[in-house]
């Protein structure tokens, strides 16, 4: 009987081998980034994305709910379908 004393190293190497080609499998399915667009009007005080008008530098700086300068980042195509007390979302600064 002989026996084969690579035969653990085989086994070794296979596992090796499928889980690597597992992990790259995994990053070529990696889910495509959501398309977004800015949406003007939307934000609550202080949760805007960025600019928020005068006087302001940037995120978490609106100071009025649905503050007509300042923006939040949306699904794209859903901006203008966004409802608020002061009327819809707009794709530009309102006034």
């Amino acid at each position: 009987m002989s026996r084969n004393v690579n035969a653990p190293a085989l086994a070794l190497a296979a596992v090796f081998a499928l889980s690597a080609g597992a992990a790259m499998a995994r990053d070529d399915m990696k889910p495509a980034k959501a398309e977004t667009e800015k949406c003007y009007g939307v934000a609550k005080a202080g949760q805007n994305d960025c600019k928020a008008g005068a006087g302001t530098s940037c995120a978490g700086t609106s100071k009025a709910d649905y503050q007509g300068d300042a923006w939040k980042k949306v699904a794209k195509g859903t901006c203008v379908t966004l409802k608020t007390p002061n009327g819809t979302g707009s794709l530009t600064p309102k006034a």
